[in-house]
Order: C-alpha cells, then sequence, then structure tokens
C-alpha cells in the first residue's frame, strides 16, 4: 500500500509516518519505479505498535527499543529479552492508570459542569 493509504487506515498524517521514516522507527518495504514508498501489512502492524506505545506517552527512542525487543531484532537472550518484556509491561502499565486518573478526574469536572447546567 502506499503512504495515503497507510495514513488513511491508521488516521496517522502523512508527515507523522514520513517522520518516523527519518528518524528510523518504520521503512517502507519497497519503493515504485518512481521513487514513491510502499508498504506491507507488517509495516501497518509495525506503526500501529508505534501509535500505541505513542498513545502512552513513549519517546521515539523508548519506542525504537520496544521495537527491537517486540520484533526480536536485537542481539539479547531470551532470558533478557523476557525482562525487558516485563519491565515494558509493567511501564506500559503503569502509564495506562496514570491515564485512567486522569479520565477520572475529567469525568468528575464535566459532572461538576453538567450539574450547573442542569441546576
Amino acid at each position: 500500500m502506499h503512504i495515503g493509504q497507510l495514513a488513511e487506515r491508521t488516521a496517522l498524517s502523512l508527515r507523522t509516518i514520513r517522520h518516523y521514516d527519518s528518524v528510523g522507527l518504520l521503512h517502507p518495504s519497497a519503493r515504485t519505479e518512481g521513487g514513491f514508498r510502499v508498504y506491507s501489512e507488517e509495516d501497518y502492524e509495525r506503526l500501529l505498535l508505534i501509535r500505541q506505545a505513542r498513545s502512552l506517552g513513549f519517546g521515539l527512542d523508548e519506542i525504537a527499543e520496544m521495537l527491537d525487543v517486540l520484533t526480536s531484532r536485537g542481539s539479547r537472550s531470551p532470558q533478557a529479552a523476557r525482562d525487558e518484556l516485563e519491565s515494558m509491561l509493567r511501564e506500559a502499565t503503569a502509564r495506562r492508570e496514570a491515564l485512567a486518573s486522569d479520565l477520572g478526574r475529567a469525568d468528575q469536572f464535566i459532572a461538576v459542569i453538567s450539574d450547573r447546567m442542569a441546576g
């Protein structure tokens, strides 16, 4: 698929996808004779992982390390990879809990406003 199709499927901008390419997080699987980027389903899945990690507030360097572990491209032993995955899981879980707490506070604020409007 071309970059426009990938952007549409992931709800990310062309600029964001190109940026991820420039920083080494996502490279197109191929290029057409005209130089257009071509992405595979595997690239699409990788981009979804990047988007999910970004939604938890992970930085691009952290995401690069995560992708290395998740795609088994590193030179880690199986135990080292498992340890890193467990660490990533703990951190992702903690970040999700913080987001859930923020959402709860937002819900409370919305309720206050709704009550004032109704009263």
